[in-house]
């Protein structure tokens, strides 16, 4: 079978960051996919499900309420390596142009206080499976250490 194409990014030499995973066209708009990696591959412990859990639903919630983005997301959620999420958003969008949106939610995760938008058991599967103070330590830690100082080596998947 052939590889698909987020197993061709050598993860051995990924870093933290924000990047353009690949761009697909659907009803002849461009969709964007972004790799949203909180962790380096095999390098750090990966987020713990519970963390990611919360963050899921607070970055997701943040993003479809935003007043500019709102119309143009169309997914945010966690990769199953527990090392990042993916955000789909309509429009041929740039990891640039991307970062400011990215920073404001990861703020909205970090400063977060009061119940997680759809954490019972009426509105989630598991909803127990969440740990607010965890999901907002990761926020600060990707907010201070990649979103805030970010270089073309954060930006740009490693060749």
């Amino acid at each position: 079978m052939k590889k698909i194409p987020s197993f061709t990014i050598d993860h051995i030499r990924l870093k933290r960051g924000i990047y353009v995973s690949r761009q697909d066209e659907a009803g002849g708009e461009t969709i964007t996919t972004f790799d949203v990696r909180m962790k380096e591959p095999n390098r750090e412990p990966a987020l713990s499900p519970s963390a990611i859990h919360t963050i899921e639903h607070l970055a997701a919630t943040f993003l479809r309420n935003h007043p500019q983005w709102a119309s143009r997301i169309i997914y945010w959620g966690p990769m199953g390596c527990l090392t990042g999420n993916y955000l789909i958003v309509k429009g041929d969008v740039s990891s640039a142009e991307i970062l400011p949106l990215v920073r404001e939610t990861f703020e909205f995760v970090a400063s977060f206080e009061g119940d997680v938008p759809g954490a019972s058991a009426r509105d989630c599967g598991n909803c127990l499976l969440m740990n607010l103070p965890e999901a907002r330590w990761e926020a600060r830690k990707y907010l201070a250490e990649v979103l805030e100082c970010a270089t073309d080596e954060n930006l740009n998947y490693p060749q």
